[in-house]
Order: structure tokens, then sequence, then C-alpha cells
């Protein structure tokens, strides 16, 4: 007969209230260790007045009229814009209109504030969020670095509280966005019950190059206006209507590599004057980075059947016939982790780079190319352009899994895995509404 009663030190102890030990014991571990949950709330993407377009006609007939360049340098600029991938609707800010160009720390601040109030001003009134609830504000911006900050031009002009957390980043790159992600990921983890306002851009009035040296007049042709502002929260009341969860955010940074740290650089030419330079090495940098970021993030979203494929190719390939080791190296099959890929609009080159490498198809980067056609380079908001891209064509489902890729100096590859956990409605406004069926375009 088993007995319901253990003897110890003389204490009966009742099989019923082991049992409750053992699940008390077992919720503060679960609680204590429990990762707590990073959901994205919604997000905003600046739309640029029609007015600020400019179509590559326009663009070439500006250069001739600034008379900024020599002959060499206008023909090397149109050609590469013809090739680009960026159409006509493209935008720059309006002192970059003017003729003689107006590029002073008064409308680069300008610029600034048009495209981060107005994504601002659109995210929280959308959700009726009063800005003295925000507890964390993070904004990246590389190449303008302002006194004060870009976060205190956001927190005096919304009226935030004193004790709002606040970082402006700088000289991150086109991935800033998605590290900017990161740190707020980890100030959530650690204050508790807050939300966090991450801002994403680069300031485009102050950049312009008007040298010779045809690396560093890349960057005059590939980079538009626009911004992103993106809403956080780690709130358990958030998640009913927050519309992604936040599943992996993985950082990979080259920079050790000589060549990999020069290959986006901002310097000051033979002639003494300041841009930033784009090497030839980008490409081949661009794919040690991602290789890098996909070593570390495959084991935590691959099924392990596509595991055990890649490695047994790999094994393959390395042991057993040695003599195709000169092949190119076997990709594990992403499509089969994620329903979307939102690649970073660096320029046509960075996209066909990429789902070449990734053997994925023309289909996966059509939102990265329809954002490059319409927006340009727009730096570490691009990813968020083309998750808008998707959320207005209606493609993203509850359960989706999106992976969004970003590329910047340093050099760097960022991933962030989101999975949507709501019905998202295609029909709310955002920057792709007011002429989403024109979409997808042929690209020449």
């Amino acid at each position: 007969m088993v007995t319901d009663y253990f003897a110890i030190s003389d204490i009966p102890i009742s099989l019923t209230q082991v049992a409750a030990v053992i699940v008390l014991v077992t919720l503060i571990v679960y609680f204590h260790f429990h990762t707590t949950c990073v959901y994205l709330v919604d997000f905003a993407c600046y739309k640029p007045p029609d007015h600020l377009r400019v179509p590559i006609n326009m663009y070439v007939e500006h250069l001739e009229v600034a008379d900024l360049f020599d002959q060499e340098s206008h023909d090397f600029q149109a050609k590469v814009l013809e090739r680009s991938g960026i159409g006509s609707e493209a935008c720059v800010p309006d002192s970059l209109h003017q003729l003689p160009l107006d590029a002073t720390l008064k409308t680069t601040r300008e610029e600034t504030m048009l495209v981060l109030f107005t994504v601002v001003q659109d995210l929280l009134s959308k959700h009726q969020i009063d800005p003295k609830s925000i507890d964390i504000i993070v904004s990246n911006c590389s190449l303008f670095c302002p006194t004060p900050s870009i976060t205190s031009l956001v927190i005096n002009k919304f009226g935030m509280r004193s004790n709002v957390k606040s970082f402006s980043l700088s000289g991150m790159g086109c991935s800033a966005g998605l590290l900017s992600i990161s740190l707020a990921k980890d100030l959530l983890k650690v204050h508790k019950n807050s939300i966090a306002l991450v801002l994403s851009m680069e300031a485009v009035t102050p950049n312009g190059y008007t040298g010779r040296a045809k690396s560093m007049l890349l960057s005059n042709v590939l980079f538009r206006m626009g911004g992103a502002a993106i809403l956080l929260s780690n709130r358990k009341q958030d998640r009913s209507r927050a519309k992604y969860k936040l599943q992996h955010l993985v950082r990979s940074h080259t920079g050790a590599n000589d060549e990999a740290y020069e290959s986006v650089f901002q310097k000051v030419d033979d002639a003494g004057l300041l841009g930033v330079s784009l090497s030839r090495a980008l490409l081949r940098v661009a794919g040690k980075a991602l290789t890098a970021n996909i070593v570390e993030l495959g084991p935590l979203v691959l099924p392990y059947s596509e595991m055990i494929r890649y490695g047994w190719a790999l094994l393959y390939k390395k042991c057993i016939n040695p003599s195709r080791s000169k092949d190119r190296v076997p990709v594990p099959n992403f499509k089969k982790a994620f329903e979307h890929f939102c690649i970073h609009a660096g320029g046509r080159a960075v996209i066909d780079a990429v789902e070449e490498n990734l053997r994925l198809h023309k289909d996966d980067g059509e939102a990265s190319r329809m954002t490059l056609y319409r927006f340009g380079n727009t730096s570490s908001s691009s990813v968020w352009y083309e998750l808008s891209y998707l959320e207005a064509k209606g493609r993203v489902k509850r359960g989706d899994r999106v992976w969004q890729i970003a590329f910047g100096s340093g050099f760097k590859c960022n991933s962030a895995v989101w999975k949507c956990i709501s019905n998202i409605d295609p029909k709310p406004r955002n920057a792709w509404s007011d002429r989403i069926h024109r979409y997808p375009v042929e690209v020449l």
C-alpha cells in the first residue's frame, strides 16, 4: 500500500504539497529566465511630396546647369543613374533643387525635422499615443550629427518627458536601422513595461560630393530622401494591437579586415573635397559579411531537415568528393524559413548579389527592387519601405516570417527576423497606398 506521506525530518509532507512546490519553483525559474517579448506595434515611412521628385532627365539637366563637374564626371553620373534601378519618383530635399545648392547646417536640420517630425506624428496619432508615454527613443543618422542631437530635436518638438532614455547613433551606415532595433530590444529587456520609438534616416542635404573621384561620385547618384519611425513595446497589453514579434536579431561586423573597413569610407579626395567612397571591393565584402551573418542565423531559423540536407551536401563536397571542392559552396534553402525577404535597397547590384548568393527567385526581391525604383537608396530606412510595400500588396499574413537584411559601413551585415502576429489590413494609408496598384514595374 502506497502512503500519501513521506517523513522528512519528522515533518509529514503530502504528495499534493510536493507537487505544488515543484510547480511553484518551475514557474519562478520560467519567469526569471523567460526572454521578454519585443513587439513591433507599427511603423511609418516618410513619403516625400511629388514636387521633390528628381526624374533622370531633370537630374542630368541639374548637373549641367549647376556647373559643378567636369564633363567626364557629369557623364559618369548620368551613366550610373541610367543603370541604377532608380525611377522618376525618387526625391531629394528642396535644398538640392536650388541653384546654387544650399547644403548648409540650417537646411540639413530642416530636412531632418521634416522627415522625422512627419513620420513620428503619423505613427503616434494613428495609435493615439501620448508622446509623454514614450520611455525610450533611439535615432540613427550616419553623416549628420548635430548638437543638440537628433533625438533632442524630436523630444523638443513633441514635448516628451524629462526622464525619457534617448540615444543618437551616427557613423553606423545603412545597417544602422536594424542596429537601432537591436539597441532598443536590449533596453526593453532591462526596462519592463516600456515603449520604444526608433527613428531611421540619412540626411541627403550635406552629403553631395563635387570632385572627380568616381568612387565618391556614386553616392550622389544612389541616395535619396526618406526615413522611418518604428514603435516597439514589451508591454503585454500591446500584443493584441502589435503587427509583429521580434524573433531574432543577428549582427555581424567584419571591420577587423582592412578591405571591409575601407569599403565604405568618408574621406577627402586629393583636392581636399569631402565625400563617401564606395570601393570596387564592396560587393565582395558584402558577400563575406552576409556569409558570416547567415552562419549564425541559419541554426536559429532553418528547420532540422534543411540543416541536415545542407550538412550532407557540405560533407559530400568537402570529404566524399573533394575533386569538386572548387564548386560553389551549397547554400541552405532559406525559403523554408521565411515567407518574405527585405533586402537593403543599396543598389541594383546589391540586390542581385544577395538574390544570387541566397539562391532566391526574382519575386523574392520584388519589394527591394520596387523600393529602390520609387524611393532610391534611403539608407537605414529602406528595409521598412520594403515591408511597407509587402503590407500594401496584402502579402503579409498572420504567421508569416519576414527576414530584413541590411548592410552598412564598417563593414556590417545585420539581420532581423519578425513573425507576423496579426491580420494586417492592406487598406490603411502608408507610403505606398496612393499608387501601389502601379507596382511592380519592369525596371530596365
